[in-house]
């Protein structure tokens, strides 16, 4: 099963990935990747979609998915890199995945959840993307 990003969330303050469910009457209602409970986030939430982040890099930004991609190529079945890894271990890896990124905008803080991300995807959906056009032809 493809998985849509635009459907995937990271909601700040809250650890892992949500999958949007449904709007709700006060806000929206999004399932936690990791534990499957069901939560009604506010209005006020800052809910944003993996299909809108992109990393900065010396040509611009890429997105997202495409950075995903990038990292599903070099790194095959395995993990990557834990995400309580040193700086100096993500910068390497990115260094290998993504070279070009904008070292001044794209910080270890980032690259963190980058990976954590990318784990759980791995783990809990799949790196197979797909869009809202291929769930709507199902």
């Amino acid at each position: 099963m493809k998985t849509d990003l635009q459907q995937i969330l990271s909601v700040t303050g809250e650890p892992g990935l949500f999958r949007y469910v449904s709007q709700a009457r006060n806000g929206m209602i999004a399932e936690s990747l990791l534990t499957g409970r069901r939560t009604v986030f506010g209005p006020h939430a800052k809910v944003s979609s993996l299909s809108d982040i992109s990393i900065y890099t010396d040509e611009g930004e890429t997105p997202l998915k495409d950075v995903l991609l990038k990292m599903k190529d070099e790194l095959g079945e395995d993990s990557a890199p834990d995400a309580k890894a040193d700086a100096g271990t993500l910068r390497a890896f990115f260094d290998k995945v993504l070279p070009g990124y904008d070292a001044d905008r794209f910080y270890p803080s980032h690259m963190k959840k980058v990976v954590s991300w990318y784990n759980v995807l791995r783990q809990y959906a799949s790196l197979d993307f797909g869009t809202a056009e291929d769930a709507e032809e199902k």
